[in-house]
């Protein structure tokens, strides 16, 4: 698949993870429980582990030194989907482990690869921004189920809420702006399902767009914003993407 011509416009193009580039439910109903699953054997044989103590020792000190409370805390947090720091770094190691030995891998949309692997020859760059750690984000798109599996030497960056702040605040993708400087804002295109993230890129003078993907909620249908949703990344909607691009640009 070529680059959609409407795409071809943007030097850099930064993809949100869930619900754009897979399915929403993958993490919630894969990734997810395949943590909790693993959790409880892999405390009771690395408790004492070099290296188990360095995402044991990340975890509030009340959890951290009672094997029972931090597997407890670890299930409230994902029941409640707080997305703490502690929390994902422990659950990218525990996914790396199935990544690993073949029982995950990342079911992406099925223009996603294409787009990714002709975007790359181009010499275009390719940027990840999820709230999900920069270790699950490496390890989700090293093991996908596109050919190449292994798409991660077509991505140039990884961004999260650590190194680059929370999804909805427009200084969190000034500072992804910042790493290329040369790079004018309008020459990136964030692509993402979650409305409040499309606004806060918008914001800091990124280009963005809305994605909706089988599986996502409805957006809200008083929400002008979500009328230029695009539902793919393919070159049978580029007048979709074409339009879409034309009339969010009229609203800065």
């Amino acid at each position: 698949m070529a680059v959609t011509p409407a795409l071809s416009d943007f030097e850099v193009l930064v993809f949100d993870i869930e619900g754009t580039v897979c399915s929403i439910s993958f993490v919630h109903d894969v990734l997810f429980p395949y943590a909790l699953d693993a959790l409880p054997g892999h405390l009771d044989q690395n408790w004492d582990s070099p290296i188990f103590a360095h995402y044991r020792d990340a975890f509030p000190p009340e959890y951290r030194n009672v094997r029972v409370a931090l597997e407890a805390h670890v299930r409230d947090l994902v029941s409640r989907d707080v997305k703490a720091p502690y929390l994902k770094a422990l659950q990218g190691h525990l996914w790396k482990q199935g990544y690993e030995s073949g029982e995950i891998k990342a079911p992406l949309f099925p223009d996603v690869a294409p787009l990714i692997i002709a975007a790359h020859a181009l010499g275009k760059r390719i940027i990840i921004y999820s709230s999900g750690s920069v270790p699950a984000q490496k390890l989700l798109f090293a093991h996908t189920n596109a050919s190449p599996q292994d798409l991660t030497p077509l991505i140039s960056e990884y961004f999260d809420t650590v190194n680059a702040g929370p999804k909805t605040e427009p200084g969190s993708y000034a500072t992804i702006l910042a790493s290329h400087p040369d790079i004018a804002p309008a020459r990136w295109l964030f692509l993402s399902d979650n409305l409040k993230e499309v606004r806060a890129a918008m914001a800091s003078g990124m280009r963005s767009l809305p994605v909706t993907r089988p599986g996502n909620a409805p957006y809200p249908s008083d929400d002008q914003l979500a009328q230029f949703a695009i539902p793919d990344f393919s070159p049978e909607s580029d007048d979709r993407i074409r339009a879409s691009l034309h009339a969010l640009e009229k609203l800065r």
